[in-house]
């Protein structure tokens, strides 16, 4: 077994096939089936399940999958390391909408001010996409506020937050006194997308609640939400953090549910068998400073 049978496999699921593999590493479809061969005789599993000209990766293959992408993307890392010892370190971060949008941009100046050599090339997605990203080792490691479902994630709580109910001036809720969560049933919200960690969170809370609501508007960002509430078309469940400004202007105001709590927790996440590097771990140093 060598890091090209891995290189060959890794491709083979990327790409869904052992054609479109062997044309992307210039090589043979005989060449690509025959290494997928041996690596299936040396471990004694089966990698894909072929049915109907289609391949489809088998539980003992998502395994090996897992320490393909770790071990080829540290060769790749060690000597990028060793060959460019000079050269500026790069390091990818993932973060969730709603850290994309308060926190991370601070993050990054501030580290890159203590780091100038290092860039740092950061992604945004809801936090079901961070997971799979960080699964496929797309990216380093990352900062997220939703709650991870993989057993071979790690997460490490760094900071907490609020979800809370806003609403415009328009709505009849705005200025209303506290309220049970009960006065919520049936009523129209502005959420965020299926995959955030904002939507999971209170989708859980009403499920365990018993209350029944209607989703008027899905959003997959903060601004956009924030301004359809504004607009009075419904309540809106976003952290706190990121519509402080328009509670103190009045655009948009704080509804009190006297049952219902929203609290969270931010956390930096990252693969069981990631290799943390210096800069990394600098990074992650960083966010654990942050309150």
């Amino acid at each position: 077994m060598t890091l090209r049978h891995l290189n060959i496999f890794i491709k083979v699921y990327d790409l869904g096939s052992m054609t479109a593999a062997a044309k992307a590493l210039f090589i043979s479809q005989p060449t690509v089936s025959q290494a997928i061969s041996e690596l299936e005789n040396y471990y004694g599993i089966k990698l894909f399940d072929r049915l109907s000209k289609h391949l489809f990766i088998t539980e003992e293959g998502t395994k090996l999958l897992s320490y393909a992408r770790h071990i080829t993307s540290l060769v790749n890392e060690m000597e990028q390391s060793i060959k460019n010892v000079d050269n500026c370190s790069i390091i990818k971060i993932g973060a969730s909408l709603t850290i994309a949008s308060y926190l991370l941009p601070t993050l990054v100046s501030d580290f890159s001010k203590q780091y100038p050599l290092i860039q740092v090339q950061a992604i945004t997605k809801n936090t079901q996409d961070i997971e799979e990203l960080l699964l496929k080792n797309a990216i380093d490691f990352a900062v997220v506020e939703g709650s991870i479902h993989s057993p071979d994630i790690i997460a490490t709580t760094f900071m907490e937050d609020n979800l809370i109910l806003v609403c415009g001036k328009s709505h009849f809720l705005y200025s209303s006194p506290t309220i049970g969560v009960s006065s919520l049933e049936g009523l129209s919200f502005i959420v965020r997308e299926n995959g955030s960690g904002t939507r999971e969170l209170f989708e859980n809370s009403m499920d365990a609640l018993g209350v029944h609501w209607h989703a008027a508007w899905e959003c997959n960002g903060s601004d956009i939400l924030k301004n359809a509430a504004i607009k009075g078309l419904g309540i809106g469940v976003v952290s706190k953090r990121l519509v402080e400004n328009e509670l103190k202007l009045g655009t948009l105001a704080l509804i009190n549910i006297s049952d219902l709590n929203l609290k969270r927790k931010f956390s930096i996440i990252h693969h069981k068998n990631k290799y943390l590097s210096n800069a990394m771990q600098n990074f992650i140093k960083l966010c654990n400073k942050t309150t």
